[in-house]
């Protein structure tokens, strides 16, 4: 069935084209879905998502070595993913805010449906 009204092409690209977000606003939204594409850094999220915790308590549960997991909250912590406080000599790892939680959460969602 073929639609009766026309695609006016030079219209949508006007209307569009100044919703665009800069470059770089791209490049940096492009760089931080790259944090999201490493199973590991998923898995690390997805513990925090429960509750913060120790890279301790993160090793035992992914499996992985403090070092490994150590290496992974520092990128995560770079992209402002995670955020750390010091609890006496251990730090203690937690999602940086409401939008990490909520990407996940629709991560989740989408591949569930």
């Amino acid at each position: 069935m073929k639609s009766e009204h026309k695609h006016d092409c030079a219209s949508v690209i006007a209307e569009v084209k100044p919703l665009l977000p800069k470059d770089e606003e791209l490049y940096d939204l492009a760089e931080v879905f790259k944090v999201f594409g490493d199973s590991t850094r998923i898995k690390i999220l997805f513990c925090l998502f429960e509750h913060e915790m120790c890279v301790n308590d993160i090793a035992e549960l992914t499996g992985a070595t403090q070092s490994a997991v150590s290496h992974q909250l520092r990128i995560l912590k770079n992209a402002k993913l995670v955020s750390a406080s010091r609890d006496g000599k251990q730090m203690i790892y937690s999602l940086s805010d409401e939008h990490v939680r909520s990407i996940i959460g629709q991560g989740m969602e989408h591949i569930n449906e």
